[in-house]
């Protein structure tokens, strides 16, 4: 399978997080694309495609914030990462804001995403190598697999949480119809709910968003992934919401991705992309479901035999000595 990463997005490294009141070690280091890396072998640079396909999915004046937010921070005399403190409750006014703690309010949603000057660049060539194995299926590879690091499935159109900065999901999406794939569903299946992913696709038909989830009336991020969310407008019915309770294991989630793939495959899609999160293993520091390394090589096989096109842009994933078996386990399923 042909796999794409580019060695600067290691670069982003932030030094902590605020984490249950505390703070701690940022947990989405470098170490995980490091052990990723190793446990693939071989991976392909990605293209630089540019901003358009990014700016197909995210504002332009929330890119602007992401390439200049570390400079004004430093610019202030603020010591560290930039990060927010302070953040608008309900709904957010077209205030014209230039102060940098303002603006990180404005722009995100949880004190957990620090940014420093290289986040731009590495969360951008994840993103690079999300559209590079976009493109290798559109091609016509059958899967590809896209070391996106940081993250991105909380990432919404114009703001950052989760450890996401851009959405490589969504914008992989995006491609393929651009491409030309009339309809493109996406099926996430990390411990988290992708609440940036949805959010981007509410209110389209064109793209289905099916996620299998730790219930968010337990886990983050809390406000997102409720069954009753499907839709609204020209999406209503497009997006569709599985979550589970804490200590799953493979029975209840492979029955739960079961009924995601049914109701893709009413959707008939002619282009999936998987956002993929190791942390529904039962290792992971940070989350509570009860996933087997070989389980994931299961869920791997039931999704290949749907026989859609896919893209794997990799999500979550924090138990970092087992990060690379359990990935190789699922690709080993396709």
């Amino acid at each position: 399978m042909r796999c794409f990463f580019d060695a600067r997005q290691l670069a982003h490294a932030p030094a902590r997080e605020l984490h249950n009141g505390s703070y701690v070690s940022y947990a989405e280091s470098p170490a995980r694309a490091e052990a990723l890396r190793r446990a693939l072998g071989s991976v392909e640079q990605p293209a630089d495609r540019g901003e358009a396909p990014l700016r197909a999915v995210h504002t332009a004046e929330y890119l602007d914030f992401l390439k200049t937010v570390a400079e004004r921070w430093r610019a202030a005399g603020r010591p560290g990462d930039a990060g927010g403190y302070v953040w608008p409750v309900v709904g957010r006014r077209p205030l014209r804001l230039e102060r940098v703690d303002a603006l990180i309010g404005r722009y995100s949603f949880d004190a957990s995403t620090p940014i420093t000057p290289e986040t731009w660049q590495a969360t951008y060539w994840a993103s690079q190598s999300a559209l590079a194995a976009t493109q290798a299926v559109l091609d016509g590879a059958r899967t590809a697999f896209a070391l996106s690091r940081p993250p991105g499935h909380h990432a919404g159109a114009d703001y950052c949480g989760g450890y996401c900065y851009l959405n490589h999901a969504a914008v992989a999406a995006q491609a393929a119809r651009d491409a030309g794939r009339a309809r493109v569903a996406i099926l996430d299946i990390d411990y988290h709910h992708g609440n940036g992913t949805q959010d981007i696709f509410w209110e389209r038909g064109d793209v289905f968003y099916a996620s299998v989830h730790a219930d968010p009336a337990t886990d983050y991020p809390f406000y997102w992934g409720h069954e009753d969310e499907t839709g609204e407008g020209a999406g209503a019915g497009a997006t569709l919401n599985l979550p589970l309770a804490q200590g799953a294991a493979l029975e209840q989630f492979r029955r739960a991705q079961g009924r995601a793939l049914e109701a893709i495959a009413r959707f008939g899609p002619n282009f999936l992309v998987l956002s993929f999160g190791a942390d529904s293993y039962a290792g992971d520091p940070i989350s509570h479901f009860a996933l087997e390394t070989d389980d994931y090589a299961v869920l791997a096989r039931d999704i290949a035999a749907c026989g859609w096109p896919t893209a794997v842009v990799m999500e979550g994933g924090y138990a970092v000595d087992a990060l690379g078996a359990n990935v190789a386990s699922l690709l080993s399923g396709f």
